[in-house]
């Protein structure tokens, strides 16, 4: 885990990169570390604890993966300028304020088939309420459109597979066939 504090107020500290090995990134980790641009949080994480990056002023994209099962109280609160967030499809619990002060989020990408209940309708800056747009799954609009904090939002479906639309491309001599992934198949 990254622990308690571990790089608390690191105002220099501009991008980084979490290994693999970790596993919880703690409360108040990353907190202040406003000169943050970039954090690329690995598959392996599976718990964000309180105020781990709070008044991380620098972000402008937070991305959950789809093993983080929690979010913790204030986890991102007061990263002011994040205009976009995506929250990965197995998350069970994100806490109060994990996302206040926030109020540039223009854009929230959730991938679970089944919304959860939020702790309370302050997850979110109220302005957030107004001015973003909540994806979800193709078919999951009228169960996001009963739960709090999400049947707040203008809510929009779409496909999460990653895949925008498939097109065909002529090589010269011979047909040229790719899989999901994007990479040449030789068979």
């Amino acid at each position: 885990s990254i622990g308690k504090y571990a790089f608390r107020g690191c105002t220099g500290l501009t991008s980084i990169t979490i290994p693999n090995s970790v596993t919880s990134i703690e409360w108040n980790a990353f907190e202040g570390c406003t000169g943050l641009t970039s954090i690329e949080i690995p598959n392996s994480v599976t718990s964000i604890g309180s105020s781990a990056f709070y008044n991380c002023t620098g972000l402008t994209a937070v991305v959950i993966p789809n093993s983080v099962t929690s979010i913790g109280l204030s986890g991102f609160e007061g990263c002011s300028n994040v205009e976009t967030l995506y929250i990965g499809s197995s998350i069970e619990s994100i806490g109060s304020k994990a996302f206040a002060g926030c109020e540039k989020i223009t854009e929230i990408k959730v991938a679970l088939e089944i919304p959860i209940r939020g702790s309370d309708a302050n997850i979110f800056a109220s302005a957030v309420y107004n001015n973003a747009t909540l994806y979800v799954p193709n078919g999951t609009k009228s169960l996001y459109e009963k739960q709090e904090p999400w049947n707040n939002f203008n809510i929009v479906e779409m496909d999460f597979t990653g895949i925008d639309e498939i097109a065909e491309q002529r090589a010269e001599s011979k047909n040229v066939y790719y899989d999901l992934s994007g990479r040449v198949v030789e068979n």
